[in-house]
């Protein structure tokens, strides 16, 4: 897999990466992180520039997040369980990302970019929930800069051998940030429920 990225990233450059960033969040399974570590790694090469190497990327991603929030906004649930399948979105998936959106929608679309399997679902999400499209692209347009900056920079100062950590990587972070904003929401509750108590 490495070999094809690293192939594509020669032969189309800055336009390879915007490609491939664009399809992995409309759904269709590329690499993204892949891509933007060994981005970094063309970086160090002096390959590609920094600066237009973030903006091509995050655009990438911004803007296939954009097609993917007005498909879950104008198409909704069935269509996207009907072929999602095609892409891995199972029902199963898709309620549990649900679950988690419903109650921190700003909060879950910047922390849901760093997550594997639950980044696609996102935009769909935020579509699907009615959830307004300025501020959707705000927190998105900040979490894709964020994501696709520490992913090449990891790219360029640790190298490939970020990918062997990856899924280690993933293996506690994904349960680290469910706990955290549980936490979070309960100690919200809490909150919420004292103030109305005294008054």
């Amino acid at each position: 897999m490495h070999l094809h990225v690293h192939t594509m990233l020669q032969h189309y450059g800055y336009f390879g990466v915007f490609i491939i960033l664009l399809l992995e969040m409309v759904g269709i399974p590329f690499p993204a992180e892949t891509t933007l570590t060994l981005s970094g790694i063309e970086w160090s090469n002096r390959i590609f520039h920094l600066f237009p190497l973030i903006l091509f990327a995050s655009l990438g991603n911004m803007i296939g997040s954009t097609i993917s929030f007005w498909i879950g906004r104008l198409l909704g649930r069935p269509l996207i369980i009907r072929y999602g399948k095609y892409v891995g979105i199972t029902n199963e998936r898709l309620d549990k990302a649900n679950h988690l959106f419903y109650h921190r929608q700003n909060w879950i679309v910047v922390i849901g970019k760093f997550i594997a399997g639950i980044r696609v679902l996102i935009p769909y999400l935020a579509g699907m929930n009615n959830m307004n499209f300025i501020v959707f692209s705000l927190y998105n347009s900040i979490s894709a800069i964020i994501w696709v900056s520490a992913f090449i920079i990891l790219g360029r100062y640790i190298g490939i051998e970020w990918t062997l950590y990856h899924q280690i990587f993933h293996q506690y972070l994904v349960p680290s940030i469910i706990v955290l904003v549980i936490v979070s929401a309960m100690v919200v509750g809490v909150k919420i429920r004292s103030r109305k108590t005294h008054t």
